[in-house]
């Protein structure tokens, strides 16, 4: 299984940590007092090895595991259907679980015990997880593999290009299909025929031909549909990844210059983030068990919000996040011309921890929207593409960071000229922070809009129900 395969090379890679830790020759030699010798090329080189390979095994999890999970769950029992959306909560709720414990636990491990040890821990869970899945494997429900979905979608287009001067039969059972109950891709179910993106139709009109290149099922036409189907709410999620990548960037910014003393002890502002965690560990069993039920009454839908409904919540609750740190931002800077402060590069007597709401508010937002996401592209996507629509949803996430960077880029581009601070100049109380806040804030709601435009005309796959 190609699941168990990346795992491997997950847990290779945390052994070769544990290695560039723990064994002498791997590992840079002890500081003496302040100064700290370099490591060699050969022992850089087993740490990047390390990473490399937690890197390609994580990269192959990642998409692989929610969608294997998720097939466990039979689509044609109303029951099991529904305990497959208590499913994808529960998967990011003990994802968030193990995310707590290495930021919290495992940290405090490798700074004050050892990375030898702090390797150890994780790359000994990984072995246990590994062991675990395995021991499974006799109760699990295998799909059959369908091929390369990305030369299925060549070949529809190709066939389309090659039958673009045939014409479309009005009836549209005319068009090519396998007579089977399943479709010719792997035993999985036959798609019905859409009426949209009409010249892909082309790829399955009936000719003298059976090249694959040039005839192609309807099933294997409509899966390409559902995938340009898919592009604009899976567009949508790009700008909430940018909203999310501020915790890990302005968030902490924020935090440098505010008040970070509980008593004799500084928070790090790095570890507010611990807060967001905390806040999906929090909402996950009140959306799933308290919720849920209740929106069920209301609605008739098994599953209380529809996906795509989850992940519209999701997205304004993004908004607030936003609101709510612009909001911190200009008390903060109240504060500081209050006491003088605005030209001194020196945290504001603010505390710290009236950064949790927008910290609570992008993990609340995570469970809506990310979650939402796992759901929508796995029940969305074609049967045989599973996994790689569930690599789309993640592909948001960098796409999000990339985007948050090219805005501040611009911003601090546009904000700077003619030799001004900027909104986000080094100096935070001379900045105007709160400005790319609200900038954020104003690209969400947009954002929003568009959602809702592309959710109420989006339409829905339509499996057969026989097989």
């Amino acid at each position: 299984m190609s699941l168990l395969q990346e795992m491997l090379t997950t847990g290779q890679g945390m052994c070769t940590m544990v290695l560039s830790a723990s064994v002498p020759a791997f590992k840079p030699v002890d500081c003496l007092g302040s100064i700290c010798p370099s490591a060699t090329p050969a022992q850089s080189g087993v740490l990047f090895v390390g990473l490399y390979l937690i890197a390609l095994g994580t990269g192959g999890i990642k998409p692989c595991v929610s969608s294997f999970g998720a097939d466990q769950f039979d689509d044609t029992d109303p029951s099991e259907r529904a305990k497959k959306g208590s499913f994808f909560n529960w998967f990011y709720f003990f994802i968030n679980i193990g995310s707590l414990i290495s930021s919290t636990l495992v940290v405090w491990i490798q700074e004050n015990v050892g990375w030898d040890i702090g390797f150890g821990i994780p790359a000994l869970f990984m072995g246990i997880a590994i062991a675990s899945f395995f021991s499974g494997t006799p109760l699990y429900r295998f799909q059959k593999p369908g091929g390369s979905p990305l030369t299925r979608m060549c070949q529809v287009v190709v066939a389309s290009l090659q039958n673009r001067k045939l014409d479309v039969p009005q009836d549209t059972t005319l068009l090519y299909e396998t007579p089977e109950k399943l479709s010719a891709i792997g035993g999985t179910r036959k798609l019905e025929h859409s009426e949209d993106l009409k010249f892909l139709d082309k790829a399955s009109v009936l000719s003298d031909s059976d090249d694959k290149w040039r005839l192609c099922t309807v099933t294997q036409v409509e899966e390409l549909k559902l995938l340009i189907r898919m592009i604009p709410i899976w567009a949508t999620g790009i700008v909430f990844s940018a909203v999310y990548a501020q915790m890990a960037t302005l968030f902490i910014e924020q935090g440098m210059v505010m008040d970070r003393r509980v008593g004799t002890f500084t928070i790090p502002a790095a570890s507010l983030s611990t807060f967001d965690v905390i806040s999906v560990i929090f909402w996950v069993p009140v959306y799933d068990k308290f919720l849920i039920p209740r929106v069920r009454k209301i609605t008739g839908n098994e599953r209380g919000f529809s996906n795509l409904q989850r992940m519209g919540i999701g997205l304004f609750i993004s908004i607030l996040a936003m609101v709510s740190a612009a909001l911190v931002e200009i008390r903060r800077l109240q504060i500081a011309e209050e006491l003088g402060l605005i030209n001194e590069h020196v945290p504001v007597p603010l505390s710290i921890f009236w950064q949790i709401p927008q910290f609570f508010l992008v993990g609340a937002a995570e469970v809506f929207t990310f979650i939402g996401q796992l759901e929508f592209f796995y029940d969305q996507s074609p049967d045989a593409m599973r996994s790689l629509c569930s690599a789309f949803s993640l592909l948001t996430t960098s796409l999000g960071n990339y985007l948050s960077s090219l805005i501040l880029i611009i911003v601090t581009s546009i904000t700077t000229a003619g030799g001004k601070p900027g909104w986000i100049p080094d100096n935070l109380n001379k900045g105007r922070l709160y400005n790319f806040f609200w900038l954020l804030a104003g690209l969400s709601f947009f954002n929003l809009l568009v959602y809702v435009f592309c959710a109420i005309k989006y339409k829905q796959k339509n499996a057969s129900a026989s097989g």
